[in-house]
């Protein structure tokens, strides 16, 4: 028997719960038998996931656990897994965790030795890369950009140089700003796959050079609407290797006069490089 089961054999099991990303038949049978017989459903949205619940014939009770309430209801779930009772945690749509609420809950859960098991199912991020075209190999997940075009804007020249393919999130009320910014950052041409609507009626590849994207979905009148995956081409690993060096050459030359701390800070702004990153970097090539 393993420790994980040994400690969690008086206590329920925490399922985390896959959920469509649109189409209501993603939902496995697996997942609409686990809703059915925990004894609680913890959902982001009570009213959003009432109607797919509804529609699977699920009347398992729900409790509402989204960003502002976490905290807060962590420690009542957590107390009928001890009592042991199972309960499923789901999202508004696809993967729980996944830019969604409820690490703070799985943390604890573990923490407490409770059994926390997942049960697979739809992720935007995977169903947009494997229909992108764009290497898979290794991907860098982002999250959604910052909201604000300066944050944004230093967060994608960071993002330039990074080689695996780059994936992010984006709302539609800022996709056309956040593309513009992938011009300015990263290049017209740099290669780009945006998925909008992904398993929905109007789902959407736009896929080429940056400033081409840029364009149809201007010219898209559905282009600013729904929920969007933004993907990118990762750089060169040779210009990568060249900015590194560039970033190594600068900090050697202001280690000459500065202290570890202020050469990376001033290395950061001058490049744009992460300053923990390039702190780190001072430190190795002062020690050498």
């Amino acid at each position: 028997m393993s420790s994980e089961s040994a400690k969690s054999e008086a206590g329920g099991t925490l399922y985390i719960v896959a959920t469509p990303i649109g189409h209501l038949e993603d939902l496995s049978p697996r997942a609409v038998a686990v809703l059915k017989a925990v004894s609680l459903v913890a959902a982001e949205d009570t009213r959003h996931s009432g109607r797919l619940l509804q529609a699977m014939s699920v009347d398992t009770p729900m409790l509402a656990l989204h960003d502002h309430n976490e905290r807060d209801r962590v420690v009542k779930v957590l107390d009928r897994l001890e009592e042991g009772s199972d309960v499923a945690l789901i999202s508004d749509a696809g993967t729980p965790l996944i830019s969604d609420p409820g690490f703070i809950l799985v943390r604890a859960a573990r923490e407490r030795g409770l059994r926390v098991s997942p049960v697979p199912g739809p992720c935007a991020i995977i169903a947009a890369l494997c229909a992108a075209g764009l290497p898979t190999d290794r991907f860098a997940f982002e999250g959604f950009l910052p909201a604000k075009k300066g944050a944004r804007a230093a967060k994608l020249e960071r993002l330039a140089e990074v080689v695996p393919t780059v994936v992010c999130y984006e709302s539609p009320h800022r996709i056309l700003d956040a593309v513009a910014d992938i011009v300015a950052t990263m290049g017209p041409g740099r290669e780009i796959v945006i998925a909008r609507e992904l398993t929905k009626s109007f789902e959407t590849f736009y896929a080429g050079a940056a400033a081409d994207v840029l364009q149809t979905l201007r010219d898209d009148p559905h282009g600013s609407r729904g929920e969007f995956v933004i993907m990118i081409h990762g750089a060169q690993k040779e210009a990568a290797d060249t900015a590194m060096e560039e970033a190594d050459r600068l900090l050697k030359l202001l280690l000459m006069e500065l202290p570890v701390k202020k050469a990376a800070k001033l290395v950061s702004e001058i490049t744009g490089k992460a300053k923990n990153e390039l702190y780190q970097r001072a430190l190795a090539l002062k020690d050498a």
